[in-house]
């Protein structure tokens, strides 16, 4: 469950990038003390496109770091490519775009998604 700061942080986040982007494809991470969560969401149909995450390496360990962010978003942008989208906006949530989520989304543009 998210602080009541930065469920805030998230919705305004949310909201303004949702606001500009309306025909394009949400490419949405979460991060968790452990594990990172990367979907690609369609607004429009309320659907995930396709998901990648951290947990397939290692349950015990704590896989949220620079390394497995390098593989996440190289394998996002594959399962992205594959179902044939090409354009995507970044969805940070609560984060700072910084660190592991600037990793993950320099990854997937040099993969090559067009953010």
């Amino acid at each position: 469950m998210l602080s009541n700061s930065r469920k805030k942080r998230s919705d305004r986040v949310r909201f303004k990038i949702k606001k500009s982007n309306k025909n394009s494809m949400r490419l949405s991470i979460f991060k968790s003390s452990k594990h990172l969560y990367i979907q690609v969401i369609d607004d429009e149909k309320g659907i995930t496109i396709c998901n990648a995450s951290s947990i397939k390496f290692d349950k015990n360990k704590n896989s949220c770091n620079l390394a497995k962010a390098k593989i996440l978003g190289a394998e996002i942008a594959k399962a992205a490519k594959e179902k044939g989208i090409s354009k995507i906006y970044l969805d940070r949530g609560s984060n700072i775009y910084h660190g592991i989520i600037k990793t993950i989304a320099d990854e997937a543009r040099s993969s090559g998604l067009n953010f």
